[in-house]
């Protein structure tokens, strides 16, 4: 089976507050063909509690109906030691979402790339704080260099 890359994210929400807004956003990329998630676990650290990892199946109900749709099929690629591991120093009253997902729309190039006796040498993912950064120190030079002109 061919399989595009594998990305780890891990989402934190201080003060364990969700919105609604982030299962559409997934949704909409899952329904677009351009991303599959593979695995998702939680971890929820009430007060000054141990972290409690859960996978979706054991998220309440209104949760769990609202994940269910997005993630096709748990391949318990992620486990608990996983998350118990990037999850130390949660803070209290903090929870995480570890998210397992596939770039599917590259399956295609990766297929090309590897059929050419090819192979990927280098890649990283740049977090998107870091370019929106790295865009606002350079719109902000720009912004003295024409005020200098």
């Amino acid at each position: 089976m061919s399989v595009g890359p594998v990305e780890l994210v891990v989402f934190g929400f201080p003060g364990n507050r969700f919105k609604g807004e982030i299962i559409p956003a997934i949704q909409e990329l899952v329904d677009a063909g351009t991303v599959r998630i593979i695995d998702i676990l939680f971890a929820i650290r009430e007060g000054d509690d141990s972290v409690r990892v859960l996978e979706i199946q054991e998220m309440e109900d209104e949760i769990f109906k609202r994940f269910d749709p997005v993630v096709a099929e748990i391949t318990g690629l992620l486990t608990a030691a996983d998350a118990e591991k990037l999850t130390a120093g949660l803070e209290p009253n903090s929870s995480v979402a570890l998210l397992l997902f596939e770039h599917t729309w590259a399956r295609k190039v990766g297929d090309a790339i590897e059929n050419a006796n090819g192979r990927v040498i280098f890649s990283e993912r740049i977090p998107r704080q870091v370019v929106q950064e790295l865009i606002a120190e350079r719109d902000q030079l720009l912004a003295e260099a024409g005020s200098a002109a």
